[in-house]
C-alpha cells in the first residue's frame, strides 16, 4: 500500500484478464467499484435488476475508459429464482476470480421478497449468501479467488431475533438493518471457517463503507435536507468504494473485515476495521448458516468448521 498508510482507489493493482461480478453496480459504491476495476482492466460484469441504468451506468464507465469490458446481468437480489437463473447465467464466462456482494436495501417500509422473507434480511443477507453459494464452485476453479461480503458499522448493535427472523411479530426498519448487517458479518466469520476447513483456494473477504454518501440511504426521512452535513463527515461513494477495493482486489489476509480508518471508521482510506463480539461468535455464526440454507434451499455443501 502506499504511504497514505491506507488503501484507496490508487492501489488497485492492474486487473487485466480477470473477471469480477458486482451486484449493484449500477449506482453508489458498486458503481464506483465497477469503475475502478474497469480502468485496471478488468471484465466488470454488473449483476443488477433495472436493465435500462444498467445500460447508462456501462455508458458512462465507458465515457472514461472506451476499452471498458463490461457485461449486463439481470439480477435481482429480492428473488431466489432470479439468483439462480444469474447464477446458471455466469457459467457460461470463460472465468470468474472475484465476486463482490455489494446490492442491498436499507431501512425501507415493511416489505416482502418474491419468496416472502422480511425485505432487508431477505436481501442483504439471504440474497448475498444465495449467490455466494452458487457461484462459489466457479470461483473455486481460479487461483486467487476471492468473495467480498459487504457489512456496515450498523452490525455493532444488531442482534437477531431468532424467534421472529421473517417480522411477522412486529417490524422496526432501522433494527432490522442492523440484524441484517449483523448477519453478513456472521457469513462472512463462518465462511471464511468453513473454506479454510475444506482447503478452498477461495478467499472470503469483509468490508464496509464507513458513513458513505449514497441512495442507499432514500428511505430516510428528512436525508435530503442533511446530506450537506452529511458530506462534511462522510465518505463520498468513490472513497465508500476503497474499502470494497481493497477487499476485491488488495492484501488481504482470508476472513479478514477492511473498513475507512478515520474517526470511528466513518471515513478516510482502509485498512483493517473492527467487529462487534456478537459477529465473530461460533455458535450464532453456525445456527445462521444452517438457517440460510434451509430458508433459501441452497446449500454450498462446505461442511461445518471444527
Amino acid at each position: 500500500m502506499s504511504s497514505h498508510t491506507g488503501f484507496t482507489e490508487t492501489d488497485v493493482p492492474d486487473q487485466s484478464g480477470r473477471c469480477f461480478v458486482v451486484t449493484g453496480a449500477n449506482t453508489g459504491l458498486g458503481f464506483e467499484a465497477a469503475c475502478v476495476l474497469a480502468a485496471r482492466g478488468a471484465r466488470v460484469i454488473l449483476a443488477c435488476r433495472d436493465k435500462h441504468k444498467t445500460l447508462a451506468a456501462m455508458e458512462w464507465i465507458r465515457s472514461l475508459t472506451p476499452a471498458a469490458d463490461l457485461a449486463f446481468l439481470h439480477y435481482d437480489q429480492a428473488d431466489l429464482d432470479s439468483i439462480r437463473r444469474a447464477a446458471g447465467e455466469l457459467e457460461s464466462e470463460p472465468r470468474i476470480d472475484v465476486l463482490v456482494n455489494n446490492a442491498g436495501v436499507m431501512n425501507p417500509p415493511l416489505a416482502r421478497t418474491q419468496q416472502g422473507f422480511e425485505l432487508q434480511f431477505g436481501v442483504n443477507h439471504l440474497g448475498s449468501f444465495a449467490l455466494t453459494s452458487l457461484v462459489l464452485p466457479l470461483l473455486s476453479v481460479r487461483p486467487n479467488a476471492r468473495v467480498v461480503i459487504t457489512a456496515s458499522l450498523a452490525h455493532k448493535t444488531g442482534q437477531i431475533d431468532w424467534s421472529d427472523i421473517n417480522a411477522e411479530r412486529g417490524y422496526e426498519k432501522r433494527p432490522r438493518y442492523n440484524t441484517s448487517k449483523l448477519a453478513n458479518a456472521l457469513f462472512l466469520f463462518e465462511l471464511d471457517r468453513r473454506l479454510r476447513a475444506a482447503g478452498s483456494t477461495v478467499t472470503a473477504v469483509g468490508c464496509h463503507p464507513g458513513f458513505a454518501t449514497t441512495d442507499l440511504g432514500r428511505h430516510i426521512p428528512g436525508i435530503k435536507l442533511l446530506q450537506p452535513l452529511f458530506g462534511l463527515i462522510s465518505n463520498t461513494a468513490a472513497m465508500g468504494a476503497w474499502p470494497t477495493l481493497h477487499a476485491a482486489t488488495g492484501p488481504v489476509h482470508p476472513g479478514g473485515y477492511y473498513g475507512p480508518q478515520g474517526f470511528k471508521e466513518i471515513r478516510g482510506v482502509s485498512g483493517e476495521a473492527s467487529r462487534a463480539p456478537q459477529a465473530t461468535d461460533p455458535a450464532q455464526a453456525r445456527r445462521l448458516w444452517d438457517l440460510s440454507v434451509s430458508m433459501t434451499g441452497i446449500d454450498p455443501g462446505l461442511p461445518p468448521a471444527p
